[in-house]
């Protein structure tokens, strides 16, 4: 299985759709916000509101190759008139015509990530560690053991993710997993699952309890539904040379590339 083309084609669409099922979960839960979305310019793009990680783009250039300039004209539309900078997620595979379009459109890059990747597999021996699928009657615990344990070291962020885990254990295709160490709720981790790719995310355990396997179990647990459901493909993403890349690489990711975060802010809000 090799980094080219046709595998990015496919890891960039799941998780676009993951982006995409959680805009549509908000709005279903909640009609009145201003969550939208549009796939119709060769690009996933969701509006989760105007400072929210999930206002951005997969797949520019992956999905389709015609009209770079158009694309980019009606998905900055999108964006600009609802408050937002464009943000774009972009493959290096795509090639550099839109890379060199981008740069000449002054967009930034804000942001860079390792997108992993490995044949699925069933890991042979189960985990020690206690992991459980979190049912619908657990979901305010779910969202709150997340919350805590990524507020440990971004507080700024707890109540956006505190909202995301009410939304996280309602999304479609999303299996959401708790660990426990010791009687006690310790950390978190998502599955999503799109055309045959699960994507791991989501992962996250509380300070006190870290250094003790929840990690590795739930990736343990997630792999083991994965392949379940019959998943052909699994996928991680990550910051580059960070801890969280050095261990996917350990249990068996290869980096399928780097992939950087495009931002054009209009004048109006710049």
């Amino acid at each position: 299985m090799f980094a080219d083309l046709s595998l990015a084609h496919r890891l960039e669409l799941a998780e676009g759709h993951a982006c995409l099922d959680f805009a549509h979960t908000r709005k279903r839960l909640t009609p009145e916000s201003s969550t939208a979305w549009d796939a119709a310019h060769g690009a996933i793009a969701v509006f989760d509101g105007p400072d929210s990680p999930l206002t951005q783009t997969f797949g520019l250039g992956i999905t389709s190759r015609d009209s770079y300039e158009g694309s980019l004209e009606m998905l900055e539309q999108f964006f600009f008139s609802r408050g937002a900078p464009a943000n774009h997620e972009v493959s290096p595979l795509t090639g550099l015509a839109l890379h060199q379009l981008l740069c000449k459109r002054d967009y930034q890059p804000i942001e860079m990530s390792s997108v992993m990747y490995q044949p699925a597999h069933c890991p042979e021996v189960p985990a020690v560690v206690d992991v459980r699928i979190v049912k619908q009657d657990q979901a305010d615990l779910w969202g709150r053991v997340g919350a805590d344990a990524w507020a440990a070291d971004h507080p700024e962020f707890r109540e956006f993710l505190l909202d995301m885990g009410k939304i996280s254990t309602s999304r479609e295709n999303t299996h959401c997993f708790l660990a426990i160490v010791d009687g006690e709720p310790a950390a978190t981790a998502v599955l999503h699952v799109h055309g045959g790719v699960a994507l791991f995310a989501g992962s996250a355990t509380l300070p006190g309890l870290r250094r003790r396997g929840a990690q590795s179990a739930l990736l343990n647990a997630r792999m083991r539904h994965a392949c379940a459901l019959g998943c052909d493909l699994f996928m991680m993403v990550s910051e580059p040379g960070s801890t969280s890349q050095r261990n996917a690489e350990r249990n068996g990711f290869r980096i399928a590339y780097t992939r950087t975060k495009w931002q054009l802010v209009p004048p109006a809000i710049g």
